[in-house]
């Protein structure tokens, strides 16, 4: 017959199981120094292939602002470089962008792998949704700018185009650089504002907040995401609009989630008390 010990001997066996998990801090940099290294290894092989094909994943990336823009001009976009290397400079930042998208899987890993012994065994298994569904969430937000934001973007600049002035036309002729940098800031915003429920999830589930302070406190997150996305964003009220709007829908999953642990927590603490 199984024996569940007393509560009051429950601790020294969760504080056994820790300390059996403890290194000396020698071990503990020399492994971080493993872990980096493995982790610069894998994020320069990903970016020495994504270079190979970075024409490739810049035409993607183009590809839905240029077809809207031609859809709305009816001839194709032209994109320019004014200085002999800005082509170049740029297929090395997007080959590196690409590679932290590739390589992303491995370098959780290698994080997870560095702070799990100093975890509970049921921590350790409560990190593993979190970690899943982070990169889940980036690819949500990265794919919102691509399939959203960039075509009413491209109607928005490409619409403030006169061609049929007796002075002067004005045809927008972006820069290469310039594009790319806006794909990726755009990209690294929403991708970053997209973990919202996530991390507030996880700060209730170990406690940090509650879904009442979290409620609460709506109004001042409503100004806080309102200054994110005026930063993170082109100077127009379109983009931010487009950012605010989304953040502030994950801001209230993100109470739901909460109160959902709550819930969770609560009938598990009644349980455990029967």
């Amino acid at each position: 017959m199984s024996h569940t010990p007393p509560k009051d001997e429950q601790p020294d066996i969760v504080d056994d199981e820790v300390e059996s998990s403890r290194a000396p801090l020698l071990d503990h940099l020399n492994e971080l120094r493993s872990r980096l290294i493995w982790a610069l290894v894998a994020l320069s092989v990903a970016t020495i292939g994504c270079f190979f094909i970075a024409l490739d994943i810049y035409e993607l990336l183009l590809e839905p602002f240029a077809r809207m823009a031609q859809e709305i001009r009816g001839t194709k976009l032209d994109f320019i470089y004014t200085a002999p290397m800005e082509f170049f400079f740029a297929k090395l930042k997007l080959a590196l962008f690409g590679g932290l998208f590739v390589a992303f899987p491995f370098l959780a890993y290698q994080v997870y792998a560095f702070v799990a012994p100093g975890l509970y065994k049921n921590e350790r298994g409560a990190f593993w949704p979190y970690l899943v569904l982070a990169p889940i969430l980036f690819t949500a937000g990265a794919s919102f700018v691509y399939f959203v934001m960039l075509p009413m973007l491209a109607r928005f600049t490409v619409g403030m185009e006169l061609t049929d002035s007796e002075v002067a036309n004005i045809t927008m002729l972006p820069r290469v650089a310039d594009y790319l940098s806006l794909v990726m800031a755009l990209m690294l915003a929403f991708g970053i504002s997209f973990q919202l429920p996530l991390i507030m999830a996880l700060l209730g589930k170990i406690g940090i907040v509650s879904s009442k302070a979290l409620s609460s406190g709506r109004k001042f997150a409503v100004v806080g995401i309102l200054a994110f996305a005026a930063v993170f964003t082109p100077p127009d009220m379109i983009s931010q609009i487009l950012l605010a709007a989304p953040v502030l829908l994950l801001y209230e999953i993100g109470i739901l989630s909460v109160k959902m642990i709550e819930k969770k927590e609560a009938e598990r603490d009644a349980a455990a008390a029967e």
